[in-house]
């Protein structure tokens, strides 16, 4: 019988929490199951299940900052204090920088099923899609 994806992400968030040093391990045989299984395509939705189950159940915030250069400290303090204040529940707050060339400027945040788009192109998409509809 096949599991439901988001049963196999508590499932997997669930062992993850335990894994301690064994992550790479748990990584092996979670890439062996989703290949044996043909679930491989399932794999990017899966890992925002988890996240949002972590963050439901565990009060864990897992948020990706994308930006074109690394963020400052204040940057980092910022988008700290924004997810406290968005998320008043968490218990922890984790940031994963990504750097990406093409972001002239501002961040990112991409979180379970949330993006919060503070980019330079960003804010011009918002502006082009409101002035194109106020004609």
């Amino acid at each position: 019988m096949k599991l439901s994806r988001s049963r196999l992400a508590q499932l997997l968030a669930k062992r993850y929490a335990q894994a301690g040093a064994d992550v790479d391990r748990l990584n092996q045989e979670v890439a062996a199951y989703m290949l044996t299984e043909k679930r491989v395509g399932e794999l990017d939705s899966l890992l925002r299940d988890m996240e949002q189950y972590r963050a439901d159940q565990e009060g864990v915030i897992e948020a990706k900052a994308i930006s074109a250069f690394p963020l400052t400290e204040a940057v980092r303090s910022d988008i700290r204090q924004q997810l406290a204040a968005a998320f008043p529940k968490a218990k922890k707050i984790i940031i994963s920088e990504q750097i990406d060339e093409r972001v002239v400027g501002g961040v990112r945040l991409e979180l379970a099923n949330q993006q919060l788009d503070l980019t330079v192109r960003g804010k011009l998409n918002l502006f082009k899609e409101l002035t194109a509809n106020t004609k």
